[in-house]
């Protein structure tokens, strides 16, 4: 019987090539996007699960009250450390102290390469759960030692074993490779850790460290946490709350309090609003998996609209069958037989496609998803996944034609029905409404995006070019090298700074001015330059003066945007004075010279943080700011910039960005969002057009002698055309009234997240249901105005 009933389904199927075309070609796309959907959401919810202690790692964060405003992040005071270490290790197994992320030049004989990596304390491979590859695994117990990836290994040694070999790193000290591990996953907060060098030799390297080791103002460091086996993460939160508090009086004045924020939550809910915790990356994972799982319904549909559609061209063989004895239980296995059939064949279709659009699928949302051929797990879920989708797609149609009478149909006087048609109607609408609220929500996201890139930001950043200056080589030349640029004729201006020009890498407080509120609690932005930084920018001075070398006085001098000015309620800033309010350690007070147009230094979706540029009398430089010659090309600039830097700095890797492309790069996670969300759109649209196409044929093959009695009688091509048109237009129209409201609602929450936003206007919702209705003409005229341009003589030859 089920070699019948397949040799059957084949049967039918090969009949009806274009039924079957629609039918396979809209599941497979369906199923496609279901499939890489599915993929992509796997990959985001297992980030991290690489590291078997998962569950019991997590970092110390902390949340600070500026005036009513809670601000969290994990920047913690370095006096945490030895605190914990004193009163709290019962509740830990491993405490790592780490820096952040850094670049460093690593060098080894003729070969020097730069890598990203940090400074943490001995016990960070079992925080990171690093496979050791060559080597110890307590690789990072001496100053001197360094544990290296595997690429950051062969990149550097070839294929000379690394262990034991001396490296330069930054030109300023030396150390000696004790491990190389195995390459972090790419879905690993740690995946950019391509070393690890000892945390006492980043104290022993750098004087600020070692000051703030009882500094609990200076929030410049990070701490990594697995918990004991006999604690939660609830408990040990509830322990360190408030030890902050406890131990530093000021911390009081903040609210400072401590947490942990576990491991399992760092790639996809890393957002805070206000002290709480606010989701993150997972509303994405939620909305592609409501994608996937619409655009598989809409697949879904198709199949049920053209079965139910096609039900009299069965309706006999269901009489047939019926009258020599078949169950309907039987009729019911038969059709969800063949609609097994189909969406297997599917399936393999789907797989196919999935294979040969993965890897742009991967340059697009910037993954390395591989297929999972070997997989058990995989084929296990699709197995489910198929028969799932084969009960979707076949259960109504399996009901409604194994319901037919036998009587009635073997006596010609079977009929569809008055509302027979009204589940297809149904359909139809449900899916032009997903399709219409995709296009709104596609249309609203891209417009988002271009508002904030039209933004002003403040500063000209084509032709903007940084270097990192973070090697103890750059120290005191940058009076040598600003003349070596600019002579080359590459560069018109170049300046220092301790932050790029496109983040902000330090926040202070403890500050008093004049007029300062009782009790205002202030956190400006800060950033230590040299005197041609906003020449370098062009940056716009909008009161007062720039830092000039001619007065000495301006290395106690401060500019401060006017952002800053409002918030610190400034009305005649310049020649104002600002002052550390350290007793102990007082700094000289800071004359502000100058107020700065103000510039986007973070997140263009958020308002422009209050920020100081001060005199950098230190040196503290970590990038040089260099502005190209525009008479020349910018290939032609960057050769001689790195002809000139070479020759100064033969030992250097020459890196260099844009900063008009650092900049780009902060739309880059919505634009992927928002490219990814057209792309599924358009197969939501096309899918529905084809099953708009399917039935449009249906319905002009149903009506073939009505069209040729029209004809006959006088009815234009326009008539025919509108006759068989207007019932899809009107159930695309509801559609259109349907979608708008969801779409708006859906939206408009979305764009809530965004403090700097576009306001949602009416022309956008009509010009998406414009678009959906032209489609809707384009699919349903190519099959009405065929039928309606076809010879009456032989649709009527049989009457």
């Amino acid at each position: 019987m089920l070699k019948n009933y397949i040799k059957i389904a084949w049967r039918n199927l090969a009949k009806n090539k274009g039924y079957t075309i629609i039918n396979v070609g809209g599941l497979a796309l369906g199923m496609a996007v279901t499939l890489i959907i599915g993929l992509w959401v796997q990959d985001e919810l297992s980030y991290n699960d690489y590291n078997t202690n998962k569950d019991k790692i997590a970092q110390i964060f902390q949340s600070q009250t500026f005036n009513g405003e809670t601000g969290t992040g994990p920047a913690i005071p370095r006096p945490l450390e030895k605190a914990f270490r004193d009163g709290y290790m019962d509740n830990f197994e491993y405490l790592v102290m780490s820096s952040w992320t850094t670049s460093q030049y690593l060098k080894y004989k003729e070969t020097s390469i730069s890598r990203e990596g940090n400074f943490m304390q001995r016990e960070a491979p079992e925080i990171l759960d690093i496979k050791i590859l060559k080597g110890e695994r307590d690789g990072v117990r001496e100053i001197n030692s360094i544990m290296l990836n595997e690429s950051t290994a062969k990149a550097l040694f070839g294929e000379e074993d690394p262990i034991g070999k001396v490296i330069e790193v930054n030109s300023q000290y030396d150390m000696m490779v004790t491990a190389v591990y195995e390459d972090l996953p790419f879905n690993a907060s740690f995946n950019d850790t391509e070393f690890i060098m000892p945390w006492d030799k980043y104290v022993s390297v750098n004087e600020w460290i070692k000051n703030a080791e009882d500094q609990w103002g200076n929030n410049s460091f990070q701490m990594f946490v697995q918990i004991a086996d006999n604690t939660t993460m609830e408990s040990v939160t509830s322990k360190i709350l408030e030890v902050k508090q406890k131990l530093n009086e000021n911390s009081r004045e903040f609210n400072a309090q401590l947490f942990l924020f576990p491991m399992e939550d760092w790639h996809l809910r890393s957002s805070f609003e206000n002290g709480k915790q606010a989701g993150g990356r997972i509303k994405y994972v939620w909305l592609f998996g409501i994608i996937g799982g619409f655009v598989l319904l809409l697949a879904c549909i198709n199949f049920m609209n053209l079965s139910t559609a096609r039900s009299e061209k069965r309706a006999k063989e269901v009489g047939i069958r019926k009258s020599i004895g078949s169950q309907r239980s039987q009729l019911i296995n038969q059709f969800l037989g063949e609609s097994f059939l189909v969406v297997s064949f599917a399936f393999a279709i789907a797989v196919l496609i999935v294979v040969a659009s993965l890897n742009g699928f991967n340059n697009l949302a910037r993954k390395e998803i591989s297929f999972p051929w070997g997989s058990l797990a995989f084929w296990g879920v699709s197995l489910v996944f198929i028969t799932v989708t084969a009960l979707l797609a076949g259960s109504y149609p399996a009901l409604y034609l194994s319901s037919f009478r036998p009587v009635d149909v073997l006596k010609g006087t079977f009929k569809a029905g008055k509302h027979s048609g009204l589940p297809r109607k149904i359909l139809v609408v449900v899916q032009f409404t997903v399709s219409v609220a995709f296009i709104i929500g596609t249309v609203i996201v891209m417009q988002q995006i271009n508002y904030a890139k039209n933004r002003p930001i403040g500063y000209d950043k084509e032709g903007l070019v940084q270097i990192p200056t973070m090697s103890q080589d750059f120290t005191g030349k940058f009076e040598l090298m600003r003349d070596e640029f600019i002579n080359s004729g590459a560069v018109v201006e170049m300046s220092t700074s301790s932050a790029p020009t496109t983040n902000i890498w330090s926040n202070r407080s403890g500050f008093v001015w004049e007029g300062k509120p009782e009790g205002f609690q202030e956190d400006l932005a800060w950033t230590e330059v040299s005197p041609e930084y906003a020449k370098s920018l062009n940056l716009k001075i909008v009161e007062g003066r720039d830092f000039s070398r001619e007065f000495p006085s301006d290395s106690n001098a401060v500019l401060i945007n006017e952002t800053a000015v409002k918030y610190m309620g400034l009305k005649n800033p310049i020649g104002k004075f600002i002052k550390d309010d350290d007793e102990e350690d007082p700094s000289p007070p800071l004359k502000i010279i100058g107020v700065v147009q103000d510039m986007i230094a973070q997140s263009p979706y958020e308002p422009v943080k209050q920020g100081m540029y001060v005199f950098d009398k230190y040196g503290n430089a970590s990038y040089y700011n260099m502005r190209l010659n525009p008479s020349q090309s910018a290939s032609q600039n960057i050769a001689v910039i790195e002809r000139v830097f070479k020759e100064h700095f033969p030992n250097i890797p020459f890196q260099y960005d844009f900063v008009d492309e650092e900049y780009a790069e902060k739309f880059a996670s919505e634009e992927r969002i928002g490219t990814l969300s057209g792309i599924f759109t358009a197969l939501a649209i096309l899918i529905s057009c084809l099953g708009l196409f399917g039935l449009t044929s249906f319905v002009a093959e149903q009506r073939t002698k009505e069209i040729g009695v029209r004809k006959v009688l006088g009815a234009s091509v326009f008539n025919v055309w509108n006759m068989l048109s207007k019932d899809f237009l009107k159930l695309v129209i509801i559609s259109c009234f349907i979608a708008v409201p969801i779409a708006y609602y859906v939206m408009n929450g979305w764009l809530q997240e965004y403090p700097y936003r576009v306001i949602l206007k009416w022309w956008i919702f009509g010009l998406a249901m414009l678009g959906a209705l032209a489609v809707t003409v384009l699919t349903v005229s190519f099959q009405a105005i065929r039928a309606a341009k076809s010879n009456p003589v032989k649709s009527l030859r049989t009457e």
